[in-house]
């Protein structure tokens, strides 16, 4: 079993970095573990204070059971992952069921910002992009995806994105094995990265 954590800025092209490692990958041979379902139950908090939450700051997630489940993983243990509601900010009654697979990848913006989670991984990976682009690359999915008005965007990149991923996710850079620059478009780095898991399964092409 490969363990690896996949982090990143939001719009680094994560995402798109994920599906090509499952791609290079047998069928039903990879677990995607997302930092997102792993945000703290707030159901004891009013809904006016849960819709105050910082989705981008480290206080936000719930450490201690992500590295819990991470490690049942690779114990060959199932786990019922949690489900996370944006739109109640708080956690949901629904788990998905989770099996062991020869690869589990943790993704998401601070996959490599805790020492305990880190220690689990057998590969840490950064995939860096430039400030421009992950700006453009979030208004275009926010405006298409979830119908935010442009000024609401750039505000958030402002006061929320920019320094979050300045003091927080940027400085994860340092802790990567990999850094994969230019997001899910540099298919040299994309490749020796496949070539490097592929081996590390004894996969021979």
């Amino acid at each position: 079993m490969l363990i690896i954590g996949i982090g990143g800025g939001t719009g680094s092209g994560k995402t798109t970095v994920v599906r090509k490692i499952i791609e290079s990958l047998p069928d039903n041979s990879v677990a995607v573990i997302p930092q997102d379902s792993y945000y703290n139950d707030q159901s004891n908090l009013p809904l006016e204070v849960r819709k105050q939450t910082n989705f981008d700051h480290p206080d936000a997630f719930e450490w201690p059971l992500l590295a819990k489940q991470i490690e049942q993983l690779r114990r060959g243990q199932a786990i019922e992952q949690p489900t996370y509601s944006y739109i109640t900010c708080t956690r949901l009654e629904e788990t998905v069921h989770v099996e062991p697979k020869d690869v589990i990848i943790v993704e998401g913006i601070m996959a490599l910002y805790d020492k305990s989670l880190r220690d689990l991984m057998d590969l840490k990976i950064f995939v860096d992009a430039g400030a421009d682009e992950r700006l453009l690359r979030v208004i275009q999915r926010d405006i298409a995806e979830r119908g935010h008005p442009l000024d609401m965007l750039i505000s958030k990149y402002r006061n929320v994105l920019k320094p979050m991923h300045d003091e927080f996710i940027e400085p994860t850079k340092q802790f990567a094995d990999i850094i994969i620059p230019n997001g899910g478009n540099n298919d040299r780095a994309i490749a020796m990265m496949q070539m490097y898991i592929r081996a590390g399964l004894g996969i021979v092409d």
